[in-house]
């Protein structure tokens, strides 16, 4: 039997990853996140219309944020009726990474692929701003942060108010299912740093097997000079988990 030898000048090649972007009528942060993705990771992603009922290959896949549908009813839930949420839902429980980035976290609460709902702020109003917020669980997400870590992205919403009953709470909680909190830039986590009214200041969170993640704050919106640039390690976390 022949065994065939490598050369020593052969170099093993990382797989070219795809990571696919669902758009929306009415998403507006696509562009953003496209170009987050591109600076940060060297992947031009392949953008999804709504309309796709067939996902044939995908690494990763990003919901944006924006205002899906205008946000008639309730944010995020005449996206959940579109072919592509189907296919998001299908390639989820196969174990395919899923980001729901504002918009896209709503969606994924409002297809079940996130436990909760997210509400109208409680002072009512759309909140745009830089907020701080501690990385109080790690998991392939976040491994460029510590655990504990204050970092801090931009919000831009009016439907951010997470909210769940107290039993799921305790059960994110006991899973390590909340990722990201609100918080001071010392690190206090209390009601004076909650700038929608979510419960337990919750910012982020993740599905029972961990391969699905929601936030309200945009990761893609810090990553340039004039921002935090923390978002550049979720970026780098995200190259690494694929």
């Amino acid at each position: 039997m022949k065994i065939l030898k490598l050369s020593k000048r052969t170099k093993l090649v990382r797989k070219k990853k795809i990571i696919s972007i669902i758009i929306f009528p009415g998403s507006n942060c696509d562009r953003d996140l496209m170009i987050a993705v591109e600076k940060n990771l060297g992947i031009k992603p392949d953008l999804i219309w709504h309309q796709t009922r067939n996902i044939k290959k995908t690494d990763l896949i990003f919901l944006p944020g924006g205002f899906s549908y205008g946000d008639y009813l309730r944010a995020g839930i005449i996206a959940t009726k579109s072919p592509a949420i189907s296919e998001v839902i299908r390639l989820s429980k196969k174990g395919i990474p899923v980001v729901g980035i504002c918009n896209g976290f709503q969606i994924l609460t409002e297809c079940n692929l996130l436990e909760g709902a997210l509400l109208k702020n409680s002072a009512q109003l759309f909140k745009c701003e830089d907020v701080f917020l501690k990385v109080v669980s790690k998991n392939k997400f976040t491994s460029g942060y510590k655990k504990d870590e204050v970092i801090s992205y931009p919000i831009a919403h009016s439907q951010g108010n997470y909210f769940v009953d107290d039993q799921k709470l305790k059960e994110l909680e006991d899973n390590e299912q909340i990722i990201f909190k609100y918080t001071s830039k010392e690190g206090l986590i209390n009601d004076s740093f909650n700038p929608n009214g979510s419960k337990n200041n919750i910012a982020g969170i993740v599905n029972k097997k961990k391969n699905v993640l929601g936030l309200m704050p945009h990761p893609e919106r810090a990553t340039d000079s004039f921002s935090s640039k923390d978002g550049k390690i979720f970026f780098k976390s995200i190259y690494e988990m694929l």
